[in-house]
């Protein structure tokens, strides 16, 4: 039996809408320079030009029907229970949207550049915990729109259920998913009362987490080579980040895939480290093979009521030698063998590990020295067709993730209609050679695809 989610715990007591174990891997996770905070840009542009105003205020109008980004997230007191969400009375929705001036020319990497800012920045914990931006004064009319949530709010399939419910076609009617969280924070006698419901909920389930177990350690790949090698991308990062992002023909990626059994995530796994592998080379390293960390969900969809965490993830080894099928096969059948018929089971293991290291302050010294990934690779299946909002449509639409620790170089990639887009995001001062990075992946998937 998979893992209870968030809403159906906390259904047993209407008054305590707490986040879930996912949740808390997110928050204890943020220690580093840059905050835990995901984000996109979607570019909107129209023939005749973009009405801002009626963008801004179709925006701003779906984003209050969408209770949890009307909340707060407070911390319980200690012994209590996990953090949990009340309404915000405070809340003004134009307090989080805000204008922002692309500097010249205003083109697409500037217009990143001002969304990295925005990612990057921390976000107030006594309020709602997003943001967003209108990047005004782009080439061609258009505009960009940011939108950033920190990570303990959504993982990746929660995000793109917010995106569902702000575009148009949205049936604004949809039910809440989730649980009512009360306007008023509860009372002690609550929490203590919903926390011993839950840990004796939790030794009755007791049974089925060990077996989910077994599952977990399938994931993370049984323990094989549990040492990634050590290379100059592996240093501790600081608080500036670059990203660069390049389009693909996603039918041609599938193709690829398709051919030798492969998932686009496979495929995006081998042209990644065959662009980092070419950088490396430059810097006279010369690995046989690198480990990318790949965030596994625990589900395929969700709602805009029933956000949260449900995220395992999964090391994979990748070589370097051969050519791009050769190392597509391996990666394909090591994949394979890793993913379990329970997804994100690997959670139940790290989890309770990254919460020790929190609680006795190692998880940033940590973070900063750990040897077992060399990159992250984060990968959506996106909207299949062409959206609009405010009938102005979006003609793109590009992930931004932070890293964190000692990771120089990740990467995040999002599907949208017939494209795939691939950000890359560095810490300049470990990788200043971005835009050479980002040549090397575009002639892997040259290769990929001759």
């Amino acid at each position: 039996m998979p893992d209870p989610s968030p809403v159906h715990r906390s259904s047993r007591h209407h008054s305590v809408d707490r986040i879930g174990p996912g949740d808390v891997i997110e928050l204890v996770s943020d220690v580093g320079p840059v905050p835990l905070n995901v984000g996109a840009i979607l570019f909107v542009a129209a023939e005749n030009g973009v009405d801002i105003s009626a963008v801004e205020a179709t925006f701003t109008q779906r984003i209050e029907e969408i209770r949890r980004l009307r909340q707060r997230l407070v911390r319980a007191p200690w012994g209590l229970g996990r953090p949990y969400w009340v309404d915000d009375d405070r809340f003004e929705v134009g307090v989080h949207v805000s204008r922002v001036h692309c500097p010249s020319p205003g083109d697409r990497d500037t217009a990143l550049a001002c969304a990295v800012d925005a990612v990057t920045r921390p976000l107030p914990w006594t309020r709602p915990l997003w943001r967003s931006a209108i990047i005004t004064d782009l080439v061609g009319g258009q505009i960009g729109l940011v939108m950033v949530m920190h990570h303990v709010l959504a993982d990746g399939i929660g995000g793109l259920a917010v995106l569902a419910r702000l575009v148009d076609g949205t049936d604004a009617t949809e039910p809440p998913h989730g649980v009512a969280a009360p306007s008023s924070a509860p009372r002690p006698s609550d929490l203590l009362y919903d926390c011993v419901a839950e840990r004796l909920d939790t030794l009755r389930r007791l049974p089925g987490a060990v077996a989910r177990m077994r599952g977990g350690w399938s994931e993370l790949g049984r323990g094989r080579g549990r040492r990634a090698p050590r290379c100059s991308l592996n240093v501790a990062t600081g608080f500036r980040r670059k990203v660069v992002s390049l389009d693909v023909h996603l039918d041609e990626v599938r193709a690829v895939g398709h051919r030798l059994g492969a998932t686009v995530n496979d495929v995006l796994l081998v042209a990644a480290t065959g662009a980092l592998a070419a950088l490396l080379r430059e810097r006279n390293e010369f690995p046989l093979e690198l480990v990318v960390s790949v965030p596994v969900s625990a589900r395929r969809s969700t709602t805009s009521g029933h956000l949260g965490n449900r995220v395992g993830v999964m090391p994979v080894r990748v070589p370097l030698a051969g050519t791009f099928e050769e190392r597509l096969t391996i990666v394909a059948g090591r994949t394979r063998a890793q993913k379990t018929r329970t997804r994100g089971t690997s959670s139940a293991l790290i989890g309770p590990i990254l919460r020790l290291l929190a609680a006795v302050r190692l998880f940033r010294w940590f973070l900063d020295r750990q040897q077992l990934v060399n990159s992250f690779l984060t990968d959506l299946a996106g909207p299949p067709r062409q959206l609009a909002i405010a009938e102005t449509p979006i003609t793109s639409i590009v992930p931004i993730t932070a890293t964190a620790g000692n990771i120089g170089a990740a990467f995040a990639a999002l599907s949208y209609a017939d494209t795939l887009t691939v950000t890359i995001i560095v810490d300049p001062d470990v990788v200043p050679e971005i835009h050479t990075l980002a040549e090397a992946l575009q002639q892997q998937f040259r290769t990929a695809t001759e």
